[in-house]
């Protein structure tokens, strides 16, 4: 796609006075500019926050020296809970079994 000729400018620019009317151009030009100049500022912003963060020293503080442990056994990696008790089995069958009363 080319640029936009002179023809083409002048006739986006016959519709917005059609539009807009004459008086009320030269505000939405000032809004334009101002809202271009705010986002112009707040890219330099940006770009100004990365170049700080990127020249700005490192300085960490210094970690404390690792101590080396022994491999853990398997005694001391299984949890230190009790087994569990055994599944109990059906109420019903261990209660004795009922007799039938005689009427």
């Amino acid at each position: 796609m080319g640029s936009l000729g002179p023809m083409e400018i002048l006739l986006i620019f016959l519709v917005i006075l059609l539009v807009f009317g004459a008086k009320r151009i030269p505000e939405i030009a000032r809004g334009l500019g101002k809202g271009i100049r705010e986002f112009k500022d707040a890219t330099n912003e940006i770009k100004r926050e990365l170049t700080v963060e990127d020249t700005a020293p490192r300085i960490h503080s210094p970690r404390p020296p690792v101590q080396q442990t022994a491999p853990r056994t398997e005694a001391q990696s299984a949890p230190s809970a009790p087994p569990s008790a055994p599944p109990q089995a059906d109420v019903a069958a261990a209660e004795p079994p009922r007799q039938q009363e005689a009427s």
